[in-house]
């Protein structure tokens, strides 16, 4: 990791070294943080004279005592300025790393470390104990208003594939059963909002809440695996059918996971928080310049709806060449084997018809990198037969899936994938994954992750809608890039949608789709339909191929969660834009000071004007602005708008 690096000692707000009142106060002096040690420690989150958040009963448990009281010994604080230059530019070239810190040692051989940000607060445990410990539990309390809402995922089981609709209610109307998982917004009265996740999470289990009083959240986390399930369906094997009465075994001497508290005032302000990929370890790796970004086109559900060829498609050689030669033609990096390639948790053989050496060969002589899809527990039980397999065979990607848990043991599992990965120079994909967590910064070969309810979901639900599209950008993308398979060419109204198995459409209109390419992120997107749909589509289908997957700058420009979304992405001198709308139709009149001076041409795909009725309808067209003119956005009732501005030398 390159950066530059600014420390510099400031003074505490502390009377002696055996107080237990401390005060950090954000770099701009905005947010100020009151920290009480006593038996444990709270919190109390300012802005001004408004307290945002307060953090109760804040406490490291371990087996026998061993960390138990919290006398302090010592402190220490720093501010530090960084400059933080990312190996993926997944969203900027850059991040401003600025916080004051303040570390309190414990006599019963741990410590708390504080950052504050000015855009939010982040804390975290460490311990120094010389042996190995067994953490009971991480206490947490979160105090709230019965008046603020929540927009949070909630869970039956922390056996979870993280893929359940955003909910929105009252904190007084929260049924008090309900498993939380992260990111989690608070939305307050005033109109501010607090986003939690947590950040640098490696072996050790995942941060969850359940509410136990009026306004109470405590923070939990899945036990410690005793037993798992291996029997029914394959897909389900590896989950937990018992649990220890602790969370984790760890060394003695190691940090914790950073809990974080983001503050935002306005949705840009969402957009624009880097905290858990600043709050994460440093790359580990010393060349990582193999690491692509790529589209990728992948044959689920599209390799059974080819048409205008001369082959019964399926999975077999000729069909993977249709997909191969599409990639090639069109530029995209990545052709992916999902579901079906092998026999599920034989990672060694290949379905009868597919000639894997064929197609490794073929694709490589036509500069396409191919990808398969795995089940995790396959992938453990045949470890290195599997990778040793698959460099043979040229494999240059991962999607890792079914996983659907984030206790110590899978959290682990998780990093032993990206370092092994990274060891063969594999990129990555996590699928039945939780939400991430900084690991994406250790090893940047984590390319992208799912951990949200995404296109598939069209093909049995109605979950998938324009509003759905629009809540995304603010909570999930909060924590990082996002596998959300946009740019399909099967569109629908709210009227016209209808679930279609292993056929699925879009909800919303085609410039919907095509603008959640630009809008939600992820260095590695994947097309969901075949390539007969996208030559049939070849307009739509050149536009697409042309917006970059890494970039220097990232910018909301209006956004409202859940209602409309219009942001953009620079790389070099082009911009790409991006809009989509709920429901309801809506213009915009969008301000183009954003660009550098000068001349522009402006390459548009919008509705069109029967797309009311008929969501695959669209307009293209091309104009010419300077800098500072306006440019009218009008979308219809799940509509979108996308558009790439070149500069005219």
């Amino acid at each position: 990791m390159r950066k530059l690096l600014l420390v510099v000692l400031f003074s505490l707000a502390v009377n002696s070294i055996n107080a237990q009142k401390y005060e950090l106060i954000s770099p701009d002096g905005s947010l100020n943080v009151k920290i009480n040690i006593r038996t444990s420690a709270s919190i109390e989150l300012s802005k001004g004279k408004t307290t945002l958040i307060k953090l109760e009963d804040i406490d490291l448990l371990a087996d026998e005592g061993i960390l138990e009281g919290m006398e302090v010994m010592k402190t220490s604080s720093q501010a530090v300025s960084n400059i933080v230059i990312p190996e993926v530019k997944e969203k900027s070239d850059k991040y401003l790393d600025n916080y004051k810190e303040l570390t309190i040692e414990f006599g019963s051989n741990k410590s708390l470390t504080f950052r504050l940000y000015n855009e939010g607060l982040a804390y975290r445990f460490s311990t120094r104990a010389n042996d190995s410990l067994t953490i009971l539990k991480e206490n947490l309390n979160i105090q709230l208003n019965e008046s603020d809402s929540l927009r949070y995922q909630s869970s039956t089981s922390f056996n979870s594939s993280y893929e359940t609709p955003y909910e929105h209610d009252r904190v007084g109307e929260i049924k008090k059963a309900k498993l939380v998982n992260l990111p989690l917004l608070v939305e307050k009265q005033n109109g501010s909002m607090i986003m939690l996740s947590e950040s640098d999470l490696y072996d050790y289990p995942g941060l969850w809440f359940v509410k136990r009083g009026k306004a109470v959240f405590e923070g939990l986390q899945p036990p410690y695996p005793k037993t798992l399930n291996y029997s029914g369906n394959v897909y389900g094997h590896g989950q937990i059918q018992e649990t220890h009465d602790f969370v984790a075994k760890v060394k003695g001497k190691r940090n914790y996971p950073w809990r974080i508290f983001a503050l935002a005032e306005k949705e840009e302000d969402l957009i624009q928080n880097n905290m858990v990929y600043l709050l994460a370890s440093p790359c580990v790796l010393e060349d990582y310049a193999w690491i692509k970004p790529g589209v990728v086109m992948f044959d689920w559900w599209a390799k059974k709806y080819i048409y205008g060829v001369d082959f019964k498609s399926g999975i077999n050689t000729e069909t993977a060449k249709y997909f191969i030669d599409f990639c090639a033609t069109q530029g995209f990096r990545y052709f992916l084997f999902d579901d079906g390639w092998c026999p599920k948790d034989d990672l060694l053989s290949v379905n009868p018809g597919l000639d894997m050496e064929e197609v490794t060969s073929y694709a490589a002589d036509k500069g396409v990198d191919i990808m398969l899809w795995v089940i995790w527990h396959a992938l453990e039980r045949q470890w290195n037969e599997a990778f040793d397999q698959f460099e043979k065979w040229g494999i240059k990607g991962i999607k890792m899936d079914f996983m659907n848990r984030d206790d110590q043991l899978m959290v682990k599992f998780y990093e032993s994938v990206a370092k092994k990965a990274a060891e063969h120079k594999m990129a990555l994909n996590f699928h039945g994954a939780y939400k991430p967590s900084g690991l994406r910064r250790k090893y940047p070969n984590v390319l992208t992750r799912e951990a949200l309810i995404e296109f598939e979901y069209n093909g049995w639900t109605d979950y998938v809608t324009p509003e759905h599209d629009n809540i995304l950008p603010y909570i999930r993308m909060f924590t990082g890039p996002m596998d959300y398979i946009p740019g399909t060419t099967r569109n629908s109204t709210k009227e016209s949608f209808r679930k279609s198995g292993n056929f699925p459409m879009g909800q919303g209109t085609r410039a919907h789709a095509m603008a959640l390419f630009v809008i939600l992120n992820s260095p590695m997107t994947m097309l969901p339909d075949s390539p007969s749909d996208y030559y049939r589509e070849q307009e739509c289908t050149d536009f697409l191929a042309t917006i970059p997957l890494e970039w220097d700058e990232t910018k909301l420009f209006k956004g409202k969660i859940g209602q409309y979304t219009i942001l953009g992405r620079r790389n070099g001198e082009e911009w790409f834009l991006g809009a989509t709308t709920d429901w309801s139709a809506r213009d915009f009149n969008l301000n183009t000071d954003f660009l550098g001076p000068g001349k522009y041409r402006v390459e548009i795909f919008s509705d069109g004007i029967n797309a009311d009725t008929r969501a695959e309808d669209y307009k293209r067209s091309a104009i010419y602005i300077q800098q500072g003119d306006h440019v009218e956005i009008s979308m219809v009732s799940g509509g979108g708008w996308v558009a790439k501005f070149t500069p005219v030398h």
